[in-house]
């Protein structure tokens, strides 16, 4: 059982590669243990992206009346919520089966665990083992919920990012811990259907990897809709023993307790590279990630890696772009390494926040001098329409060259936006050229334009 080459692990790193490397030409074998689409598709993005249209369904419905629309009594099924969410996931994981089949690519079900001579040994379900070889192995294992010392989780009251979108009934209380994409869009998911939701972040803004203006905008919308924030505060300690968790938090203002249903832990993602051979061998690792290189090549000739078990961004498109850049090297072309200064950042709750390149004091930490435009939604005629007037599009030009050194979005549909600035940024564009580039009225997107006029003194609806 020789193969050109095996991956292991089916997430959106490793499904993509497989496809990638069949599309050129090359026997491809993809190992997984358990679902097809790993994470991302079962219990990440997918299923959590399902919960969140659900929620805001339920959200819309609420405020029917200021739409001019009637609604009687309305209700959530959680239990249908949850369903559906399962229903989506299970639907895309058949995809990926399909897209497996259409490629000739051969899934072996199993635990894999790389060995010398490009060699991986397979153990099944049922405890039987074989051995398949290929010419390259590339380690696509993702990652899972970061579990902290003092917020052991047990699954049912301190849980991970899989048991909150499965839990049996809604719990009426929950706090979060952690206020990066994951904590925030569980946090908007549970307060939208009516939990009573608080969030818990060590640093002193949520989603700290935003702009500050992002930060303090999305604090603000969430506060508005009742969710509690608890910045420059930790989880000390979670008492389980009662029928509702007395958390122990450590804030600036001394000690309090909150007593929650369940707790979340949302703390990060830690890569899955235990007893999968590594040390075996001899591929080396630093800080829980392996190293590569631009080419995503392991200290150890033919053994790649991509995804979550790097020392990059954590994110499925990031894993994506990683895998096909690896096979089109492994496949002899001469792809372009990832501009990881150019991925775009989503989080998908409500408003949405979506941001690419360097915030507003990163650029000045850098030494630029630049140009900062900022278009709120509250001036967009579609956002009036819509309802959706929280938030706004920041622009951060270099004032020197027009370079677009970032674009920071809170409001409706921005995750759809940023694209936009990714793709201006990848074909360096300047600031002025997008000024004056035609947008369609009335859109979301006008902001973009609007805010890029704003930075040099062109806005025209503000």
């Amino acid at each position: 059982m020789n193969y050109d080459l095996i991956v292991l692990g089916s997430g959106p790193g490793g499904y993509v590669a497989a496809i990638r490397a069949s599309q050129l030409g090359l026997k491809v074998a993809i190992i997984e243990k358990e679902n097809l689409g790993g994470v991302c598709l079962n219990w990440g993005c997918i299923p959590t992206k399902a919960l969140i249209k659900s929620a805001s369904v339920f959200e819309y419905i609420q405020h029917a009346k200021e739409y001019g629309i009637n609604v009687g009594e309305s209700s959530m099924d959680f239990g249908a919520m949850v369903k559906r969410s399962r229903d989506i996931a299970d639907g895309m994981s058949k995809g990926i089966q399909f897209l497996m089949k259409k490629n000739k690519i051969e899934v072996i079900e199993g635990f894999g665990k790389i060995k010398a001579g490009k060699k991986v040994e397979i153990t099944a379900a049922d405890g039987t083992k074989k051995e398949v070889t290929a010419t390259s192995l590339v380690i696509a294992t993702g990652g899972r919920s970061r579990s902290l010392p003092n917020l052991p989780q047990d699954g049912k009251k301190i849980i991970g990012y899989r048991e909150a979108m499965t839990l049996a009934k809604q719990p009426k209380s929950i706090v979060v811990v952690g206020s990066g994409a994951i904590g925030i869009e569980f946090a908007y998911v549970y307060n939208a259907i009516g939990t009573k939701v608080t969030v818990v972040e060590y640093l002193p803004a949520i989603v700290p990897l935003e702009d500050e203006e992002v930060s303090k905008q999305l604090e603000r919308s969430f506060k508005k809709s009742g969710i509690e924030i608890m910045t420059e505060s930790s989880v000390e300690s979670v008492d389980t023993t009662g029928e509702l968790c007395k958390v122990k938090i450590k804030t600036k203002n001394g000690e309090k307790i909150i007593e929650a249903e369940v707790v979340l832990s949302a703390v990060g993602v830690i890569a899955n590279i235990e007893n999968i051979g590594l040390e075996e061998v001899g591929i080396v690792t630093d800080k829980g990630k392996i190293v590569v290189d631009k080419f995503y090549q392991t200290n150890i000739p033919g053994y790649y890696a991509i995804g979550d078990v790097l020392a990059t961004q954590s994110l499925a498109h990031v894993a994506s772009a990683e895998g096909i850049i690896c096979v089109e090297k492994i496949a002899g072309h001469h792809p372009e390494p990832l501009n990881y200064k150019n991925i775009p950042g989503c989080t998908y709750c409500s408003p949405e926040v979506a941001s690419v390149g360097m915030t507003e004091k990163a650029a000045k930490e850098a030494g630029y001098e630049i140009k900062v435009g900022k278009f709120p939604f509250s001036a967009s005629g579609k956002a009036s329409t819509s309802n959706a007037k929280d938030g706004f599009v920041k622009m951060i030009f270099d004032a020197k060259y027009g370079e677009v050194l970032g674009a920071h979005m809170i409001g409706a549909n921005v995750t759809e936006m940023i694209a936009e600035i990714v793709a201006i940024r990848k074909l360096e564009t300047t600031g002025m050229e997008l000024v004056k580039t035609v947008h369609p009225h009335p859109t979301m997107s006008e902001a973009i334009m609007e805010a890029a006029a704003a930075a040099y003194g062109e806005v025209i609806h503000l």
